[in-house]
């Protein structure tokens, strides 16, 4: 069996699965993620980092207009994508979403500190360390 093959084994989510259960979690992300595929369908590798920021953006939409009910189940599936992802998937949750989530900029009626009482141990933890990044330049490691 190659390394390849070894490291897929050992690893719940990669790039090729990891947006499956988010779209089962919230399903009204799926007309976005549709058009993100259909926008991208001719690259080599999707560039989900701005999936995952399409993500942020629509989750602060929710998150305006008090729509959380999908919220705990979402962030189950961010969670996972922390303990069970590929190093890709990991980053990716931590850089492409966390990090989105936090930018102030993109809030209007909201604040980063809202999204709080959904993150889990694992999430939280890395939601801290893009925090003290921001804050006072403590490398995210």
């Amino acid at each position: 069996m190659s390394e390849n093959n070894v490291n897929a084994l050992s690893f719940e989510f990669d790039r090729s699965n990891m947006f499956e259960p988010l779209l089962q979690a919230d399903p009204s992300f799926r007309e976005k993620w549709e058009i993100f595929l259909e926008e991208y369908r001719s690259a080599d590798e999707l560039p989900l980092y701005l999936a995952l920021s399409e993500l942020a953006r629509h989750l602060i939409q929710d998150m305006e207009t008090g729509n959380t009910h999908r919220f705990e189940a979402i962030f189950d599936v961010v969670e996972r994508w922390h303990i069970n992802g590929d190093p890709y998937v990991q980053e990716a949750a931590t850089v492409g979403l966390l990090e989105d989530l936090q930018n102030g900029r993109l809030h209007r009626k909201t604040r980063p500190e809202d999204f709080l009482p959904w993150l889990q141990p694992e999430t939280l933890k890395w939601w801290t360390k893009v925090h003290e990044f921001w804050a006072t330049g403590k490398p995210i490691i």
